[in-house]
């Protein structure tokens, strides 16, 4: 990989940082309220997912072996507030399945696997696609995997980076290639990209002008 485009990632790491600050994020008193999060927060906001997860606290429910013996349809009402909540429910019994088959319903024996291997039993699970995968690994499991999504393949395309049709799999890998395998940065960075397209980088009437990563990556790749 060549060492420019490293340097020109770092620089817009740097550049989102000094705008943004510290962004904290996954939110999440525990790991598996953090990929309870994950898998609620599939095509709906986080403020709706947030709903949800104060259901299942105010139910006594946020835990994986509650979660595990309650019915799919009580499962569902509680996270009503998620959207999708009868497919979102469905979705996370197959993840409780897969954790108590494979680890006993441990998290942290699950995630004591490598990186590589655990990634690829993940996207085995029925509902769990790459994005989601990556954000319980790096997210609650502490595994250097970056996480991407909308917002990450725009700035890149818009910035000439990646091709606009560029797969999930090939953005990872543009990140994993030019970057170190930090947990810690990949977190922020991740986080930092989301906000950069929230604010600035939209879909629709983008400000490039008032954007902090504006004069980023002038020359060619």
């Amino acid at each position: 990989m060549p060492a420019d485009r490293k340097e020109r990632l770092l620089d817009l790491y740097e550049r989102l940082y000094d705008a943004f600050g510290p962004r904290h994020w996954w939110p999440g008193d525990s790991a598996f309220e953090v990929v309870v999060g994950a898998i609620l927060t599939q095509n709906t906001a986080w403020r709706n997912v947030e709903k949800a997860i104060a259901n299942l606290k105010d139910h006594g429910s946020l835990r994986a072996d509650v979660l595990y013996d309650l019915p799919v349809a009580a499962l569902a009402d509680l996270i009503r507030p998620a959207g999708y909540y009868n497919m979102k429910a469905k979705r996370l019994k197959h993840f409780l399945a897969f954790l108590f088959q494979e680890a006993g319903g441990d998290l942290d024996r699950l995630f004591a696997r490598d990186v590589d291997r655990l990634r690829g039993q993940l996207l085995g699970v029925h509902g769990i696609g790459p994005e989601t995968a990556d954000s319980i690994l790096l997210y609650a499991g502490n595994k250097p995997t970056f996480v991407v999504d909308a917002y990450t393949k725009r700035i890149l395309f818009r910035h000439n980076l990646l091709p606009e049709e560029a797969s999930y799999d090939e953005t990872r890998d543009f990140f994993m290639d030019c970057l170190e395998p930090d947990v810690a940065m990949f977190n922020e960075f991740h986080a930092l990209l989301v906000r950069l397209g929230h604010l600035y980088c939209r879909k629709s009437n983008p400000k490039c002008t008032e954007c902090p990563a504006r004069g980023w990556n002038d020359g060619q790749v």
